[in-house]
C-alpha cells in the first residue's frame, strides 16, 4: 500500500534558511495493515503523514501509495487522490467537523463533494462507530470522544483505501483512547482498511502489531507484538503477558547505516560528544560496539 524510499522534505523557513523534516526515510506498509509511527516532537512523524495524505509534497525520494508515485502527481490528480484514496482524521476535531451540522450531515458532505448523497450509507457509518442514537445530534452534544467518533464516519465516507489518523487520542482520557483505539482495529479487520496513526503515545506498542519510531528524520527502530503458535501451551496469565510482551528491531537502511537510541549509548558510557565507535565482529556472528578508548 505504501513504499517511502529515500523521502527526503525540506523546508524553506526564510531566504537563507532550509530545514530537513525527513532526511532519506524508508518505510514499507503493506496492504490491509494496522500500524503505528511514533516518535518525540520534532522527529518528522507529522510530515510523513502529511505527505501520505497528500497535502505537502516530497522534496526528493519516492513516494508511491496504493500504485500512484505522489511525487509525480499533478495538482488535479493530486485532489482526486485526496478525495478517492485517502481518509484523514485529525487531532483537532475543528479541522474534522463542522460545528452547525448534525452528526449524519457531517458525515454526508464528503460525499456530497464527490457529487453523491447518500442518507443511508452515512447512518451506516455512524452505526459502525456506535453512534447510531446519536445522528440527529450536534458537536455541541456530543462528548470529545463521540466528536472522534464521528471524525472516523466521515473519513469512511468515500471508502478509502487508506485512513490516516494524526495523535487522534490527544484529546480525550485514557478510557476513552482505549475505546477509539479498539475501534480502529475493528474497522481495520472488518473493511479491510489500511489505517496508519500518528502519536507520541508508546502505549500504541499493545494495541497494534507493528509500530515505526521514528527519530531525526529517518525509520529508526520497529517494534513488532510477539505472536503465539500453535505449539506454545500457557496459563492464562502467561498468555496475557505475552500478549503484551514486543521486540524492537533497530533498522539498517540501504547503506547499512543503523541509528542506535540515545539512552543505549547513555546507558553503555558513551560520550554524548563523541561520534566514533569501535566495531567488532564476534566468532559466534554477534557484532560488537565498543567505546574508542577500550
Amino acid at each position: 500500500m505504501i513504499e517511502c524510499n529515500n523521502l527526503v522534505k525540506i523546508y524553506k523557513v526564510d531566504d537563507e534558511l532550509e530545514v530537513m523534516a525527513l532526511q532519506g526515510l524508508d518505510l514499507t506498509v503493506e496492504q490491509g495493515e494496522l500500524m503505528g509511527i511514533i516518535g518525540s516532537s520534532g522527529s518528522g512523524k507529522s510530515t510523513l503523514l502529511n505527505m501520505l495524505g497528500g497535502l505537502d509534497r516530497p522534496s526528493a525520494g519516492k513516494l508511491v501509495v496504493n500504485g500512484q508515485n505522489l511525487l509525480h502527481l499533478s495538482d488535479k490528480e493530486l485532489v482526486k487522490y485526496k478525495r478517492d484514496t485517502v481518509g484523514f482524521v485529525w487531532q483537532n476535531n475543528a479541522r474534522n467537523l463542522i460545528p452547525y451540522l448534525t452528526a449524519r450531515q457531517n458525515v454526508e458532505l464528503p460525499m456530497l463533494l464527490k457529487g453523491k448523497r447518500k442518507r443511508e450509507r452515512a447512518t451506516e457509518l455512524l452505526e459502525l462507530v456506535g453512534l447510531g442514537q446519536r445522528l440527529n445530534n450536534r458537536l455541541s452534544e456530543l462528548s470529545g470522544g463521540e466528536q472522534q467518533r464521528v471524525a472516523i464516519a466521515i473519513s469512511l465516507a468515500n471508502n478509502p483505501k487508506l485512513l490516516l489518523a494524526d495523535e487522534p487520542t490527544g484529546n480525550v482520557d485514557t478510557k476513552t483512547a482505549d475505546i477509539i483505539l479498539d475501534l480502529f482495529r475493528s474497522l481495520n479487520r472488518e473493511l479491510g482498511v489500511t489505517i496508519v496513526i500518528v502519536t507520541h503515545d508508546t502505549k500504541l506498542t499493545k494495541k497494534m502489531d507493528r509500530v515505526v519510531a521514528i527519530r531525526d528524520g529517518k525509520t529508526s527502530s520497529e517494534i513488532l507484538r510477539r505472536r503465539l503458535t500453535a505449539d506454545d501451551f500457557v496459563s492464562d496469565d502467561e498468555e496475557k503477558e505475552e500478549e503484551d510482551s514486543h521486540v524492537e528491531l533497530a533498522v539498517l537502511d540501504r547503506a547499512g547505516r543503523l541509528q542506535i537510541p540515545r539512552d543505549y549509548l547513555d546507558a553503555a558510557g558513551f560520550k554524548p560528544d563523541s561520534n566514533k565507535v569501535q566495531i567488532e565482529l564476534q566468532e559466534d556472528g554477534k557484532i560488537l560496539l565498543l567505546k574508542p578508548d577500550e
